[in-house]
């Protein structure tokens, strides 16, 4: 896990550089075709790299999009009309057979559709009528680490380039990747993960959140907590919070809070504010300083949609340490294997 986390920098350079013109190819196809919405499935971490892109497609195109059930294909045998929609199968191995029969009843019912995966090779990319390699290779541990950030990064370049409407990025674009692996990189050397690992070696549960494009990075930590530490650990968005979840709230549940410089992060300051009226142990990632926190993981103050990128890096690091603190394996967490089938 430790080798795939600090590869993360190589993967973002490579997809750039290898990965563009294949993107730009299917955003152009794409366009040209105009899908009235976005349908996304997937499962696990890719479940959050998908609401990833359901975020970019409602705030940069002005498309509505949701994320699909597969069961309601596979389980209860029904067939939704996907005609003028986009369909967007997410999926590190494409090895699951639930998601790809959700993608062939979505294009026999006439959908557009796309998978994204880490297997050219595999039966979800032959079954789309379109597909984005994310270039990350072979991933060792059992938890995703690069190929969840080699998705995001897909779905920023290919919602970017639908946007344009020839599959290019704008230069404001082009500007924000060009730093994109030398911030990965610094991010991942200057973590402050092991010393907040010691520190929370003993704690009970979690809690993480954040608002807007912070909201997947969230849901993905505490999956990350999950399965590597085994402990409880529950994502909230921050408007969420305040509705119930916000009374479990005390010095005894950590809170990682996810808080960039944008209209997400902004939207989170009424929620830290009643965190820390309840005394909560509230850590914040990003570049934002609370004066009750009880620490920072800093990352840079940069466009969210970006920051989405980097926030999850030392959080990643958080998850393995945390699981070494406390004597156990993360490279391989009980019950778990690296390609989960369902149906």
């Amino acid at each position: 896990m430790a080798a795939d986390i600090s590869e993360q920098p190589e993967v973002y350079a490579g997809l750039i550089d290898n990965g563009m013109s294949e993107i730009s190819a299917v955003a152009a196809a794409i366009a040209e075709r105009r899908p009235r919405s976005i349908v996304f499935t997937a499962r696990g971490t890719s479940d959050h790299a998908a609401l990833y892109g359901a975020y970019l497609s409602e705030i940069r195109l002005g498309i509505p999009a949701g994320l699909a059930s597969p069961s309601v294909v596979t389980v209860f045998d029904a067939r939704p009309d996907w005609k003028d929609s986009l369909v967007i199968a997410v999926s590190q191995s494409g090895g699951s057979p639930d998601l790809a029969a959700v993608v062939k009843a979505a294009r026999e019912s006439g959908a557009m559709t796309l998978a994204i995966t880490n297997n050219p090779n595999s039966p979800l990319a032959a079954e789309a009528e379109f597909h984005i390699d994310v270039r990350a290779g072979h991933e060792r541990a059992v938890a995703a680490t690069k190929t969840y950030t080699a998705e995001l990064l897909a779905l920023f370049l290919l919602f970017e380039g639908i946007r344009t409407g020839d599959g290019k990025l704008e230069g404001t674009e082009t500007g924000l990747l060009s730093k994109l692996p030398e911030l990965a990189s610094d991010v991942l050397t200057h973590s402050t993960a092991p010393d907040l690992a010691g520190r929370y070696r003993f704690a009970e549960r979690f809690v993480t959140t954040g608002r807007g494009y912070a909201y997947p990075t969230a849901r993905e930590t505490a999956l990350k907590l999950m399965e590597t530490s085994y402990l409880p650990s529950l994502a909230f968005s921050g408007a969420d919070l305040l509705h119930g979840p916000l009374a479990m709230a005390d010095p005894g549940v950590p809170v990682l809070a996810v808080v960039g410089s944008g209209p997400g992060g902004k939207a989170m300051h009424d929620v830290l504010g009643r965190l820390e009226n309840q005394r909560a142990d509230i850590v914040i990632v990003g570049s934002y300083d609370l004066q009750g926190q009880t620490a920072r993981m800093a990352t840079p103050d940069i466009d969210e949609r970006i920051a989405s990128m980097l926030d999850i890096l030392p959080l990643q690091q958080l998850a393995l340490h945390l699981a070494l603190q406390r004597g156990e394996n993360p490279d391989a967490p009980r019950g778990l294997k690296k390609v989960t089938e369902t149906v």
